[in-house]
């Protein structure tokens, strides 16, 4: 099972011990999440509301130190991943990274447009269960204005088993620690909860629970997120529908890749952005 965060690094040589933290689980570069396997690379005018979740000083200058993906859901509120937000991932307690920042507007993670934007506040869900993965949602604020994208209430037809979605990441494109620079983006359908239940049953890595979870793939793999996409979005019909969270392998058939499901926590994004 893996989650789809970039490993924790430690001190200023984060780029070399990033590296080794992450090959543990997947031989390569080290980066956050997953990293779109199947995708394509697509421009940040075609995803203005995408956000990279970065700290140089964990992270290193590679990549402008991205380490998770998010979304801006609102002018001044961005979602991601809890895990993202736990020293399994950065190596310490969050309120001990100084330079956290939200990257906007960088689709090439090596440039220097856009701007990195200081976190003014940060909610990370206590109800988090790392065993399950339930409850898999952060809350971050920033004071300059974000461009949004709209969540998909409950029932809206964008969860439906077959809908077409699209994930978005800088992740693992191949599952080896190949990960990318630019932002990509892979074409996946939201999968029936059945299907997931059956790949995520209760007592292994992660329980797939439908009220709180959707799954979205292929039934014969191929289009996924991977390493150093968690926290990054599911959108459907122009709408958030998930957050990339936790998926056994990358791309491989039987095992689609697991988000939050937005509706289940939209209320919680709206107590605490």
């Amino acid at each position: 099972m893996r989650i789809r965060s970039r490993s924790s690094v430690l001190g200023p040589v984060a780029a070399l011990v990033g590296a080794l933290a992450l090959s543990v689980v997947c031989p390569g570069q080290a980066v956050a999440g997953r990293a779109v396997v199947g995708g394509r690379s697509v421009q940040m005018s075609d995803a203005p509301w995408m956000v990279a979740l970065a700290s140089r000083d964990r992270f290193g200058d590679a990549r402008s130190g991205q380490f998770c993906g998010g979304v801006a859901v609102s002018r001044s509120t961005v979602v991601t991943a809890a895990h993202c937000m736990r020293p399994e991932v950065l190596g310490v307690d969050w309120r001990e990274v100084p330079d956290l920042r939200v990257v906007v507007g960088r689709g090439d993670l090596g440039g220097e447009e856009g701007q990195e934007l200081p976190v003014r506040r940060v909610w990370v869900n206590p109800e988090y269960d790392p065993r399950t993965h339930a409850g898999d949602i952060a809350v971050l604020t920033v004071d300059q204005p974000l461009t949004p994208l709209p969540m998909a209430p409950k029932g809206d037809p964008a969860y439906r088993p077959g809908t077409a979605a699209a994930v978005y990441g800088w992740g693992d494109t191949r599952g080896d620690g190949s990960y990318s620079r630019t932002l990509r983006s892979a074409p996946v359908r939201v999968l029936d909860d059945a299907r997931c239940a059956d790949a995520y049953p209760s007592g292994g890595d992660g329980t797939y629970r439908a009220a709180s979870m959707v799954c979205a793939g292929l039934p014969e793999g191929g289009r996924d997120a991977c390493q150093g996409d968690s926290g990054g979005p599911l959108v459907a019909h122009g709408k958030l529908i998930g957050l990339v969270s936790w998926g056994s392998g990358c791309g491989e058939a039987g095992s689609p890749g697991v988000y939050t499901r937005m509706s289940a926590v939209a209320p919680l994004v709206a107590a605490h952005g």
